[in-house]
């Protein structure tokens, strides 16, 4: 690539060229998808709808019975009812009416989740009521920083990451690391502990109230619908981050219902990033202390990488960010996220090799996935952004709804900085000797990248104390100080790919049984995880009921575990009116 060229400007247009989600739907037969998100299949209010309309439903609040479908469109509900409040006081009086007639409220954010939190497929819900924050709970209000002190921002979980990022841009403020895609509603994104990826530079000094692990770990305060046992009801009530209670709430995966939260801010930075297509994948993923371009030279550089790799391929996608208050000589000035519109364009060649490999003819998947890292390499240079630079939420988002909805697993690898590359390398290793051996036998299970992003870990100190993110899968261990940095390991396919269940369960396995004493592993909630080799994700008993709740009680202190966490949430839902059969499962209560 050549770096010697006129500087320019760029505004990305996401409307430019073939959707790829509309091309892959006439290929698989998926759902509509707009800019803005999810369109129902159909949508019917009361008084035309053909489910028996729920009993004493409460008058002025909106309701309409219509489909919902999840990002990968894994879990589909074809008929349930969606209620829409038009204010934190309308939930309250849902929540009681949900009590007085036996229905469970289940929280509707973009539906861009993996894990059956919402509702699983096939669920029964008539007796479910989903409720649709995203019309009416998007208030947003900012406070400024001053004398180098934070800021914070005010935001109801209905609200948009992209708007939240907006109207802080607007107050000269930006938080330091932020998911890829900026549609996430602020409940959806905390109720799981979202991230991004990035950790400060040696020598770094962040402005003051920067965090670099989950945005859960930046809240101050939240509001949430909780029974009150005094009045015998469901009440609206705003828990401080000095009240231990919170710390259930902090990451909650749907067991409550949030109406809005305050997150803290810090001061907007310049960034820049650089995307690189000239290192070989065995370098990047190199063993520890190995020469050459590794992924640990680079995150000793600027703390902030993010590695795409495709299966059957040598070269992969890495971006690097780097904070850089002027821009760069031959940077490209970005005035508006989301620049690799290339990621939203399919040919209709790729099209008509997804669906032949959905068909069964895998012998196509390195074919396909070759030319997905083509596209990404040309499209970079086409539109000359492959060095560029702007304000934090314009270099950093980059993931749009109309991307491929593809299946991702996750987890957190929690480790010393010291040891990312170990993390990193024997993944590496593991996962292409499992692709070499499915495709010795003529199986080829995954199509879609390994993405590897790292961030630090969650701690009160970041805002200055309080509770802990008690079920964050990036929370601190108290017994270990030296491992201050969580590796997110996620790899995907496309839904449906022949043979990936088993391939998925045998490396789930591996992850679980490999890295223990020397770091430890925790799921990425919104991802598949418990995989097995006949269910597919979320249907091993062991990791669900065993594995994952003993993860959030090692070497953690008392009365801040995985059982207070559960306790604390039962506590102030005893009824269950925002829990599903899964989280049931998951949780015990």
């Amino acid at each position: 690539m050549d770096s010697k060229r006129h500087p320019a400007r760029v505004t990305p247009d996401s409307s430019a060229g073939p959707s790829r989600r509309g091309l892959l739907a006439a290929a698989a037969g998926a759902a509509v998808v707009t800019a803005g998100g999810w369109t129902p299949l159909f949508r019917l209010t009361a008084d035309a709808a053909t489910l028996p309309v729920p009993p004493a439903f409460p008058a002025g609040i909106t309701l309409a019975q219509q489909a919902f479908s999840n990002w990968s469109e894994q879990i589909v509900l074809d008929q349930v009812w969606t209620a829409v409040p038009a204010a934190p006081s309308d939930v309250v009086t849902l929540a009681n009416w949900a009590l007085a007639q036996g229905y469970q409220l289940r929280a509707q954010g973009q539906g861009h989740n993996w894990a059956p939190f919402l509702a699983s497929n096939g669920q029964d819900v008539s007796r479910t009521v989903l409720v649709d924050t995203k019309p009416h709970l998007t208030a947003i209000s900012i406070r400024p920083g001053n004398s180098g002190n934070p800021g914070s921002v005010t935001a109801q979980t209905g609200a948009t990451l992209d708007a939240v990022h907006a109207a802080l841009e607007g107050a000269g403020l930006g938080l330091a690391a932020i998911p890829a895609p900026g549609d996430l509603t602020v409940g959806g994104a905390l109720a799981i502990g979202a991230h991004g990826t990035g950790l400060p530079a040696p020598g770094e000094q962040p402005p003051a109230g920067a965090g670099f692990g989950s945005l859960s770990n930046l809240v101050l305060s939240l509001t949430a619908v909780v029974w009150n046992a005094a009045s015998a009801q469901y009440v609206l009530r705003t828990f401080q981050r000095e009240d231990p209670d919170i710390g259930a709430f902090l990451v909650h995966l749907g067991r409550a219902f949030l109406t809005e939260v305050t997150l803290q801010v810090p001061a907007n930075t310049r960034m820049r990033c650089q995307n690189w297509f000239d290192i070989q994948v065995t370098d990047l993923f190199g063993a520890p202390g190995s020469s050459g371009s590794n992924l640990d030279r680079y995150l000793g550089t600027t703390g902030r990488v993010e590695a795409i790799w495709f299966p059957f391929t040598t070269i992969p996608w890495l971006k690097v960010w780097s904070v850089a208050p002027t821009k760069p000589l031959f940077s490209t000035e970005l005035d508006a996220p989301y620049p690799y519109t290339f990621a939203n364009q399919v040919t209709q060649t790729e099209s008509d090799q997804i669906k032949q490999i959905l068909q069964g003819d895998g012998g196509l998947t390195p074919t396909f996935t070759n030319g997905e890292m083509s596209v990404a390499g040309s499209g970079m240079i086409t539109l000359g952004v492959w060095d560029v630079w702007g304000w934090s939420k314009n270099v950093l988002l980059y993931v749009q709804p109309t991307t491929l909805r593809i299946f991702e697993a996750g987890w957190a690898v929690v480790c010393s900085r010291t040891d990312v590359q170990r993390v990193v390398h024997d993944f590496y290793v593991a996962y292409q000797a499992q692709v070499s051996a499915a495709q010795n036998a003529g199986q080829y299970p995954v199509n879609c990248p390994v993405e590897l992003r790292i961030t630090g870990v969650d701690t009160p100190a970041a805002v200055g104390g309080g509770s802990e993110a008690l079920l964050s899968p990036a929370r601190a261990r108290p017994d270990h100080p030296e491992w201050d940095t969580v590796v997110w390991l996620d790899f995907a396919t496309y839904p449906g790919t022949p043979e990936s269940a088993p391939f998925f369960a045998q490396l789930d396995q591996w992850i679980l049984g490999h890295y223990t004493g020397w770091s430890m592993v925790r799921p990425e909630w919104s991802k598949g995880w418990a995989h097995t080799a006949s269910g597919g994700p979320w249907t091993d008993p062991t990791v669900i009921g065993t594995t994952w709740p003993d993860a959030f009680r090692a070497g953690l202190p008392a009365g801040a575990q995985w059982d207070d966490a559960v306790a604390t949430l039962h506590r102030y839902d005893p009824a269950g009116v925002f829990s599903s059969p899964f989280l049931k499962q998951l949780l015990g209560a």
